[in-house]
């Protein structure tokens, strides 16, 4: 059953406001490219420019494949950033309820048409850049919604999978308009995907 925690990070996590080839350079994450398909967000509203993430195809195959598959079908497209608190994190993905120009009240509670996936959890560090999966309190929920570091949360580490890394465009990133802390970072006029690709290397 949908709940308000649909595929949302807990909000306990949220009142906290305050092995590849080493030829590939490290970013903020701490992750080494992995030369391997990355998706790409051009972002618009308030801010604009290009976000460029590293898929982590080897540590999380199925929940990178569903990235990729709805990229590709354009699901993302004109999907906003629900969910944005300053120093943790901003949310987006929900191709249900969360298109603009819609009523998107119910962002955050929705996904796709396509089966929730089980947890890919691994070894990786929830740092600044570090892209993961939105659940609800079942870890084997995530579907369609996913979120960006602003900052270190070591308290996921093991509680959502990691997806990627945003290699290029966390300045991009760290601009996103960002939501009332009062009201769990829900965003009024917030910024959105104008379009979702995928590179394939």
């Amino acid at each position: 059953m949908r709940n308000i925690l649909r595929r949302t990070v807990l909000a306990a996590a949220a009142s906290l406001v305050v092995a590849a080839p080493a030829a590939f350079a490290q970013d903020s994450s701490g992750v080494a490219d992995t030369g391997g398909p990355k998706l790409v967000l051009q972002i618009g509203g308030q801010t604009e420019g290009k976000v460029v993430i590293d898929l982590l195809t080897d540590k999380a195959p199925k929940s990178a494949e569903r990235l990729m598959t709805l990229a590709k079908e354009g699901k993302y497209d004109d999907v906003v950033f629900h969910r944005v608190i300053d120093g943790f994190m901003a949310q987006t993905g929900d191709v249900q309820f969360g298109k603009k120009g819609g009523d998107t009240s119910m962002a955050g509670m929705g996904g796709s048409d396509l089966p929730d996936l089980p947890a890919e959890f691994s070894n990786i560090s929830f740092q600044r850049g570090i892209v993961g999966m939105a659940r609800s309190a079942d870890p084997n929920s995530a579907n369609s919604q996913f979120f960006i570091m602003f900052a270190p949360a070591p308290h996921l580490d093991g509680q959502y999978t990691v997806v990627g890394h945003v290699v290029s465009g966390m300045d991009v990133v760290d601009k996103i308009k960002k939501g009332d802390a009062a009201r769990n970072g829900v965003v009024e006029d917030p910024d959105y995907i104008v379009k979702a690709t995928v590179e394939d290397k």
